[in-house]
């Protein structure tokens, strides 16, 4: 199997799964209540289809292969974090920028979320190309 396929299949399971159990415990702590009627009664799947396989290339392509090709999972988890901090950052940001009454909270809780679970799911999409191609 291509080594991108490898780390993507990876990278999505463990963004995936990270995020389905952030989300399940943050939204009726967090968002909910800070978000009241902003916040849909439910999400929309296909939009939130879109961002899963667009983000888990961007964590492919700009943290996981590069590392792999480095052979550091320390550089894995940097870059990934670092493109968290990027990504969730624009969304954060922007959002204290141009939002009425955005919470602050909101943004520093889901900008350290979007760092922690970036890094994470880049760091097991090195390690488990690693583990099938060790060359990689």
């Amino acid at each position: 199997m291509p080594a991108p396929v490898i780390a993507y299949a990876a990278s999505a399971v463990a963004f995936f799964a990270l995020d389905f159990i952030w989300l399940s415990l943050a939204v009726p702590r967090l968002y909910k209540p800070l978000l009241g009627t902003l916040l849909r009664e439910s999400p929309n799947l296909p939009v939130a289809g879109a961002f899963y396989l667009v983000y888990v290339v961007g964590l492919v392509v700009f943290a996981v292969l590069p590392a792999a090709s480095a052979g550091s999972w320390l550089m894995a988890l940097g870059l990934g974090a670092l493109l968290g901090l990027v990504a969730y950052g624009t969304y954060d940001f922007t959002n204290l920028s141009t939002v009425k009454d955005w919470p602050l909270m909101v943004s520093v809780v889901d900008l350290a979320w979007g760092i922690s679970v970036s890094a994470v799911a880049s760091l097991v999409g090195y390690a488990v190309l690693s583990w099938f191609s060790p060359s990689a």
